[in-house]
């Protein structure tokens, strides 16, 4: 294991666990010398032990961000460039007062950006980790998937095809296994593994890394099959950290001779851009981080030409004077603190998303999730609850085998089994029929109850019950060879826990159902090992083919046999014959017709159905491990055993989560393996696609379902032409997923794609948002994704899209919040080049150390407390925003303009008033003698009128703050649901980071007017009397202009996006198909009816009519459930 102290010390303490290396040393005694057990695993508490003993796994050296990094930032920042240049001015001037403060404040503000944004990049870091490659270890009996650097010696590693190897194991168990060991050994072929191979008389020296094939290494991937193996101390973390090189972009090259005489100074020149780009934030970070690093430059830029307008407007005679008013206009439009609130933005976003089981590996998916418009999701374990149950199982020419009250999906002895006889379609239908009729009779006279899962299973089950004469179930020879095959194709274990008198299962949720079912019977894939049966060879469960085959030798070792698992249409036609003994028949059309149709009997019941084959092999054919015959001369001839029928159930949630899509304007798209009957019957379950298909136009009904087939059939035009893409996609492969994603993108559409498998990477990729299943996901898949589903469950992809469409609403507040102030501030400072003094020299209504304060205190920190703003009230009733677009809308470049030109005139006037009011001196007099740089009696006024613009501007700016909760509805109305009258304090209280930055800046003024020296000497104002009536007027006229351009924004639709106020009657989006309102389903959250509306009390159902564009749908509302009459 490469962890830095044990990279450190290499061999030395390796020689202190094992007598040799472990390659030469037997599994057994690895196991040993570990103090571990291949059954059950390390101890936690041993785990912890070693843990603390070898520090993590990890290699030296990946101390993640760098403080001098960070530092570097700060000292870089537009703002920062600005205050050293006017500090350098004040003390070239000797005005020390102002040079000490501007002093102070680059010192504050470097060392608060600094500590905030390096704790922000630690807890980003800490974040992403959760992301990174995971391993699946064995522990108190148990599989728990852990982050790699956890693994600790002695740790039993499972690994499969896409993972990445987590630590140097020797394997002791192995099943075709291929590593690609190229970052180790610079070699491209995967490198065939053998957890038995021994090297007599070799020694570390002799036998290299690439032949050491007991051996899997840390860092290298799974190409193919599966192994476990013993995680140990090794010196391959060096290697790994030597191999692992830094790739340059094109034309970095310094090589003279491969591209040019010219090709070093060109290099030279591009690197050198390179890192000063780099260095600026103008290439590293999110596109939004970029776009808003490229911000502060350009009003950096701006700042500069400012100055030359100031200077040009005084004949370029630069006087201490004029520098310094061209450092105040400078100051000003620089927003000091976005960077800093953005990052921390970031941070706290993903904080949250990480308490919503969702790990963000890309901080650019936090800016694409709120702008998402269709999720194409899996079905089984994301939409479904992963916990599959063997429900039926079809024997040819025996009948059908029901398993009925069961409570636990993993314990064998749970239920019980019946045999009953086939049933074809049409009388499973009547009788599907009968049973919905009996639900809904239930849900009218019980006002509307719904099932919990154990009550349907019981109900269900008292259906089955009526289905047959219930048979004491014998294991016969069909049902024997049926359970031989589930279980010995099957990687999934079962075991019983005799200290915490429970069973434990691990492997893939098909895999232990059908393990379940066969333990059942006591024909559990150990108990028929432990009987003599020998496993020679496997074929993994391939994607592109679904199926899987092992070899076994009978107990008798007279024969092989051949056992096959997979997709019904992929088995059946390798099938030469059906049945066993007095059943056996060869395969016809007649035949595989009626195998067909049972099937879809069971899809139909929302069963996913899996096809069980078997054959006798030759004994003369070889099955040598290294060189196994194609599978093609391997699956071939087989006999049908049986289907069976697995069930797996919907999570509760995502019911609620659908229909929560479909009125945030987002579609969804199911995307599965499973059969059409299956993948239909889901669909309609949780609410993707209608129970009656009749409500839809027959265009949009053919189009909403597909197969893969079909799908892949489909020529770009063909797809393009589709009035709705499909809604479900069954049989599903990987290129199918690449190919809807491109559909998607051809409609100028933002798409978000789940994916577990090392196939599935290509489509991660493709999509805007890739997400990779935590719990069930390859490292493949995982390092191709932004997001990671740490629960892999639906309802936490909706909460990640409702998180990034908050962070968005508060990116763009508190950008507004920082830009209109600076528009304000430039407004007054250019338009106060006109009062100029006796001397000629203009006098500024704003010193630089006022704008200094209104910048770095007043705004930062309402601007922190936006970014912390809760989700808005309709946040996932609108459409999805357009990403292209970005945070810069016209809603927020107007608004920008609106507030700050508004707040601007005000202040001009503020200060005209006080300097020109009550004075009887003419234009020039009034404006004193060089009031810019000390107070004197002549520029009383002059200070006062400082002192009024000075607490108006702060004021207006920290209730425009409070305004900005909303950018469209009124202060006194933040939230149109809420029950009570006046919701202005409370909605004011929610956010007390925002109430109390408020407060505190409100009554900071005070101070800053009337502390004596500090505000003469340093802010160049006085305290104040009747001017406070003119600085209160006004401050309540700006909030009654704020108000009024949201009115105007209400009134006439602009910039509304497609938004509707609730006042109108309308919520959601308008289409002709609209999701999550097709059946009645039992919810786990509330509606937003529940919350909203007044009139929605516990109990009582509210009728109202949903606009569904072509399509009207009468829909009821409770405190359980959203149904639809169709």
């Amino acid at each position: 294991m490469p962890a830095a102290n044990a990279a450190e010390t290499g061999t030395a303490t390796q020689a202190n666990f094992y007598p040799k290396h472990p390659f030469l040393t037997p599994a057994e005694e690895v196991r040993a010398c570990l103090e571990t057990n291949t059954e059950t695993g390390l101890s936690k508490a041993k785990a912890a032990e070693y843990r603390t003993k070898f520090g993590d796994n990890k290699l030296s050296g990946d101390s993640g961000v760098k403080w001098y990094t960070v530092l570097g930032k700060q000292l870089a920042n537009a703002m920062i460039l600005v205050l050293v240049l006017a500090m350098a001015l004040s003390y070239g001037l000797r005005d020390y007062i102002e040079g000490g403060v501007l002093t102070a404040v680059i010192v504050l503000n470097v060392s608060i950006g600094f500590f905030q944004e390096f704790r922000a990049e630690k807890k980003m870091d800490a974040l992403r980790a959760l992301g990174s490659p995971s391993a699946a270890v064995l522990r108190d009996g148990e599989i728990e998937t852990i982050p790699s650097n956890e693994v600790v010696p002695g740790d039993i590693v499972t690994v499969k095809t896409g993972d990445t190897i987590p630590a140097d194991l020797r394997l002791f168990d192995q099943m075709n296994l291929e590593c690609d060991e190229k970052i180790l050994t610079g070699e491209a072929m995967p490198v065939a593994k053998d957890q038995d191979a021994e090297f007599d008389g070799g020694d570390e020296l002799t036998v290299g890394i690439g032949d050491r094939i007991n051996m899997a290494y840390s860092s290298s991937t799974v190409t193919k099959g599966r192994a476990t193996g013993i995680g140990m101390n090794t010196e391959i973390g060096k290697i790994a950290a030597s191999m692992q090189g830094k790739q340059r972009k094109p034309n970095r090259s310094m090589s003279r001779t491969k591209y040019g005489k010219l090709q070093p100074v060109k290099g030279a020149a591009l690197r050198t851009w390179d890192s000063i780009a780099k260095f600026l934030g103008l290439t590293v970070g999110t596109p939004l981080q970029i776009k808003l690093n490229k911000l502060a430059y350009f009003l950096f830029g701006c700042a500069l030409l400012l100055a030359i307008i100031v200077f040009g407007v005084n004949k370029f005679n630069v006087t201490n004077e004029v520098a310094i008013y061209a450092v105040s206009t400078g100051i000003a439009i620089i927003p000091e603190s976005l960077i800093a609130v953005l990052t921390i933005t970031f941070v706290v976003g993903m904080t949250q998303m990480r308490k919503r089981k969702v790990v963000t590996r890309q901080l650019s998916a936090l800016e694409a999730l709120g702008g998402i418009t269709n999720i194409c999701s899996d079905k089984t374990g994301t939409l479904t609850q992963g916990l599959m149950i063997t429900r039926k199982v079809w024997i040819p020419g025996t009948g059908v085998y029901s398993v009925d009250d069961s409570t636990d999906a993993n314990d064998p002895t749970k239920g019980k089994v019946t045999l009953g006889p086939e049933k074809s379609a049409s009388e499973v239908e009547k009788e599907q029929e009968q049973k919905a009729e009996e639900l809904d009779t239930a849900r009218s006279t019980a006002a509307v109850k719904f099932d919990v899962p154990e009550q349907k299973l019981k109900k269900e089950s008292t259906i089955y019950k009526k289905e047959s004469a219930e048979e004491k179930v014998t294991i016969s020879p069909p049902l024997e060879s049926f359970l031989q095959a589930s279980s010995l194709c099957n990687l999934a274990t079962v075991r019983f826990n005799e200290k915490e008198k429970r069973w434990q299962t691990t492997g893939d949720p098909t895999e232990i159902a059908l393990q379940v079912f066969a333990h059942r019977f006591d024909h559990g894939k150990k108990a028929l090992e432990g009987l003599g049966w020998k496993q020679n060879a496997e074929y993994p469960f391939d994607s592109t083919i679904k199926r899987m085959t092992v070899i076994y030798q009978s107990p008798d070792a007279s024969e092989n046999i051949i056992l096959t698992k997979g997709a019904v249409e992929r088995i059946i036609d390798l099938c030469s014959s059906i049945g066993l003994e007095d059943n056996n028949q060869p395969m016809t059309d007649t035949l595989k017709a009626s195998v067909l149709e049972q099937m879809r009997v069971l899809a139909s019941q929302g069963l996913r159905v899996l096809a069980i084959a078997r054959r006798s092999l030759s004994s003369n054919v070889p099955l040598d491990k290294s060189s196994l015959p194609p599978r093609n001369e391997i699956e071939n001839d087989l006999t049908l055993l049986g289907l069976a029928g697995l069930y797996d159930p919907p999570r509760l949630e995502t019911k609620d989560a659908v229909r929560e899509c479909s009125n945030a304007g987002i579609k969804v798209h199911m995307l599965t393996g499973d059969h059409p009957d299956t993948a239909v019957a889901i669909a309609k379950e949780v609410g993707i696609i209608p129970r009656n298909m009749g409500v839809l136009s027959t265009d949009i009904a053919d189009s909403i379902v597909k197969t893969a087939a079909q799908f892949d059939g489909m020529s770009e035009a063909d797809i393009d032409a589709l009035p709705e893409l499909p809604l479900v996609i069954a049989r599903c492969a990987p290129d199918t997923k690449t190919r809807m994603i491109a559909a998607l993108h051809r409609r100028k559409l933002y798409a978000a794609m789940t994916g577990d498998g090392v196939n599935d990477a290509p489509s991660l990729k493709a999509a805007d948002v890739g997400l990779a299943m935590g719990m069930a996901g390859s490292d493949v898949a995982k390092g191709a994704a932004d997001v990671i589903l740490t629960d892999d469950n639906f309802a936490s992809i909706v909460g990640a899209i409702e998180e990034g469409r908050r962070m968005f609403d508060n990116i763009q507040k508190f950008i507004l919040h920082l830009l209109f102030t600076n528009v304000a501030e430039v407004l007054v400072l250019i338009a106060g080049l006109a009062f100029q003094d006796s001397t000629g020299f203009s006098v500024f209504p704003l010193s630089p150390l006022q704008i200094l304060w209104i910048n770095m205190i007043t705004s930062s920190f309402p601007s922190f407390g936006l970014g912390r703003e809760k989700a808005a009230w309709n946040i996932m009733t609108r459409p999805p925003h357009d990403n292209r677009k970005g945070v810069f809308t016209w809603q927020v470049i107007a608004d920008m303009m609106v507030y700050g030109v508004l707040l601007g005139t005000l202040c001009l006037m503020t200060f005209i008033i006080v300097v020109y009011g009550r004075s009887d001196l003419g234009m020039t007099a009034a404006l004193g003698l060089d009031c810019n740089t000390t107070y004197s009696e002549t520029c009383d006024v002059v200070f006062r009128a400082r002192a009024a613009v000075f607490a108006e501007l702060t004021w207006a700016i920290l209730l425009a703050a409070w305004e900005l909760k909303d950018l469209r509805r009124s202060l006194l109305r933040l939230n149109p649901g809420s029950e009570k009258r006046f919701t202005l304090f409370a909605d004011l209280w929610e956010n007390q980071f925002l109430f109390w930055a408020v407060i505190i800046a409100f009554a900071s003024v005070f101070p800053a007017i009337y502390i004596p020296y500090l505000n003469t000497d340093v802010f160049k104002h006085r305290g104040i009397d009747w001017e406070w009536a003119v600085v209160v007027g006004f401050v309540l006229l700006f909030v009654l202009g704020v108000e009024l351009w949201k009115l105007t924004k209400r009134l006439t639709g602009w910039f509304g996006d497609g938004q509707v106020e609730p006042e109108k009657g309308a919520r959601g989006d308008r289409r002709s198909l609209k999701q999550g309102f097709f059946t009645f389903a039992k919810s786990l959250t509330p509606t937003w009816s529940m919350e909203k509306k007044s009139d929605v009390k516990a109990g009582v159902m509210k009728k109202r009519r949903a606009d569904s564009g072509s399509t009207t749908q009468t829909t009821w509302t409770t405190t359980q459930g959203s149904g639809t009459a169709v």
